[in-house]
């Protein structure tokens, strides 16, 4: 009883002084962007952030990133049996700091003109897309943290990842703009690590998923149709342009269609249960848009996104059926979600396959899209080449910065 009291007060006393810190920190340094052309200019120093016409709302594409940020996620946790209603309540304990501290910490990087933060619709959508890679973070570790740990992983993870997303899309001038490296990789590899460090002996909480009853059950059900409803837009959020044709969204639910599939190939094969859960169909959903985070706005082809679906849609049964023991047992890797095959593995195919795909791109093939997607490229700055090689370096500097900044962590 005395430490349930004393982890009561101490998460109290966490939530009260980071909350005062970020009202005191907004009050000196956070304004809204003024309606004006420098505004535009200020906002384009983001490299998550739309080049849209000025009559171009940012608004809907705020609201979508943020509703699968907060439902997509929330609901996705609720399977587990034991720590479902808890972890729903922690993810939006996640969401609310994370959020504010992400506009923060992005904001002294890109938004800071005359010693002051501008903030607008598109601030929020970059602080959305850091809070669903600190959300795949959490998944590495759920059930063995405690609340008050949570808020230090997101103070920690926040941090971590705008320096990240700072190095490969500002420095390095990589196109990412679904995240498979920057949000899926980056998310899992730095909660793993995190997990890694905290291992506790003789405890398997992946094995808690058997055990879910129906009501568990439903919050996988309606969190997965969230994923398909919003997740497109998620991909696309920082890339739809103007007029143009999403590519992005549309690849994104060509790939989910073929995840979905491939699951239905494997799990029957590899598993005894005569009927799916919902969880792996969740997790098929979930490797479908990881693969197309990088390669959504690229010229992959309906066909390629079918292809690159179907291939991430096999990773999930397939690991978790033959890797996830092996990284238990070798490597002493907890792995409440399975995040590694989620979100780690496909990521870095996703990564794989925009690699391939900016060494293959071509004026002739893009057309006006060339200054949309490689705009160095299209400059004459770097060849198609120069660019692909940039965009494979990026898997090991994001790995490096996930696998020190969540031994740190943990």
């Amino acid at each position: 009883p005395e430490d349930t009291i004393a982890s009561r007060f101490r998460l109290s006393g966490l939530c009260f002084l980071l909350q005062i810190l970020t009202i005191i920190l907004f009050a000196a340094f956070v304004r809204y962007s003024p309606e004006s052309s420098s505004a535009g200019r200020r906002v384009a120093a983001c490299p998550r952030c739309l080049q849209t016409h000025p009559s171009t709302s940012a608004l809907p594409g705020f609201r979508d990133v943020h509703l699968q940020a907060l439902l997509g996620f929330g609901l996705l946790v609720a399977f587990l049996g034991r720590y479902g209603p808890g972890s729903v309540a922690i993810s939006i304990l996640i969401v609310a700091f994370a959020v504010q501290w992400a506009v923060l910490i992005q904001g002294f990087l890109y938004f800071f003109q005359n010693g002051k933060i501008y903030v607008g619709a598109q601030s929020m959508v970059s602080a959305d897309f850091c809070t669903a890679a600190i959300l795949i973070s959490t998944g590495a570790v759920l059930g063995r943290v405690n609340p008050s740990q949570m808020l230090l992983l997101t103070l920690m993870g926040v941090t971590l990842f705008t320096f990240n997303e700072y190095i490969l899309l500002s420095l390095m001038g990589i196109s990412d703009s679904g995240g498979s490296l920057t949000v899926h990789t980056f998310g899992a590899y730095f909660g793993l690590m995190v997990s890694r460090i905290l291992h506790q002996p003789h405890t398997d909480k992946r094995k808690e998923q058997q055990d879910t009853g129906h009501q568990p059950d439903v919050f996988a059900v309606v969190g997965t149709i969230y994923l398909w409803i919003f997740w497109p837009s998620f991909t696309s959020a920082t890339t739809v342009r103007n007029n143009t044709e999403p590519w992005a969204m549309l690849n994104t639910y060509f790939s989910l269609a073929a995840s979905t599939l491939a699951t239905f190939v494997l799990s029957p094969v590899l598993y005894e249960e005569s009927t799916l859960r919902m969880v792996q169909i969740q997790d098929a959903t979930l490797a479908g848009v990881a693969v197309m985070g990088m390669a959504g706005e690229m010229l992959v082809t309906p066909f390629g996104a079918l292809t690159a679906g179907f291939l991430a849609g096999l990773i999930p049964p397939l690991g978790f059926r033959f890797l996830t023991p092996v990284l238990r047992s070798r490597l002493k890797t907890q792995d409440t979600c399975g995040v590694h095959n989620i979100h780690g593995l496909p990521g870095i195919l996703g990564a794989l396959l925009g690699t391939l795909l900016t060494a293959l791109a071509t004026a002739d093939a893009y057309g006006g899209r060339l200054e949309l997607v490689f705009p160095l490229v299209a400059q004459g700055g770097r060849t198609a080449t120069d660019q692909a090689l940039y965009q494979l370096c990026a898997l090991p500097v994001t790995l490096l910065l996930a696998t020190l900044g969540g031994c740190l962590t943990g």
